[in-house]
């Protein structure tokens, strides 16, 4: 039987009409470094509901798009970032019937790694978007709509679980980078201050994630001893072995 026949046979007596229908969006979730805090981008609601309220970027999927594609472009829409993302990736999706008061509305979680995130510029719908300490919203003091105080916290786990057996950590690096500049991104990431000597033994032991580079050059004024060395990203995406974060910060 010809394709189009077994595709026509297969949707005979089918009405759309008979199910519900509900809208899909996307929420990204946009971390960055500032001064060795891990902080995430808002944007302010411009437009009900939640309006004046701080949310995650995000919208509504348009029909010719999939999802990866309406993440871009929301990202670009409310914020004004256009510039290359170092990771974007889906890690959840959410779907309780009134998570949105408008409409029956599902919605697929990203997070986002930009290093070097410039001063944010809200458009589309919303007022206002800045960068946040994620302590400040883990604390409690600054509410967010929907349910995006939930998105935020999965996100957030995802981004520390992903620390402890990806290679994502140099993604918040410049090209080359010396091991505490790596050091003070996990320590951001983990809320953790990392021993040093037991980190280093750590990153340079785990295969293919890192690539030694010349030292460092001494600058002028500067005391003696060994210039400290550079590196850059190896070819490994997972670690092996893994890395554990301090178990204070675990997810029981």
């Amino acid at each position: 039987m010809p394709p189009s026949e077994q595709t026509g046979n297969s949707i005979a007596g089918y009405d759309p009409d008979d199910y519900p229908r509900f809208a899909v969006t996307v929420d990204v979730v946009v971390f960055t470094i500032v001064e060795q805090d891990l902080q995430v981008l808002l944007i302010q609601r411009n437009e009900p509901p939640f309006l004046g309220r701080w949310a995650l970027p995000g919208g509504f999927v348009r029909p010719d798009e999939n999802l990866d594609q309406a993440a871009v472009r929301e990202l670009a829409e409310e914020t004004g970032i256009h510039q290359h993302v170092g990771l974007l990736e889906q890690f959840g999706s959410y779907g309780s019937p009134d998570r949105d008061p408008r409409m029956r509305v599902v919605t697929v979680g990203y997070w986002a790694i930009v290093p070097d995130l410039p001063s944010p510029t809200a458009g589309s719908d919303a007022s206002h978007a800045e960068l946040v300490s994620v302590a400040e919203v883990e604390g409690g003091r600054m509410p967010l709509a929907f349910d995006h105080e939930g998105i935020l916290a999965a996100a957030v786990e995802a981004a520390r679980s992903s620390f402890e057996n990806r290679t994502v950590g140099t993604l918040f690096c410049q090209p080359d980078f010396k091991i505490s500049d790596l050091r003070q991104v996990y320590n951001a990431v983990w809320n953790a201050q990392l021993d040093a000597g037991n980190f280093q033994r750590k990153v340079t032991s785990a295969e293919g994630f890192l690539t030694k580079l010349q030292s460092a050059p001494v600058r002028s004024g500067e005391k003696g001893g060994r210039p400290a060395s550079l590196w850059t990203a190896g070819p490994a995406e997972k670690l092996n072995p893994p890395i554990s974060r301090p178990s204070k910060d675990r997810k029981e």
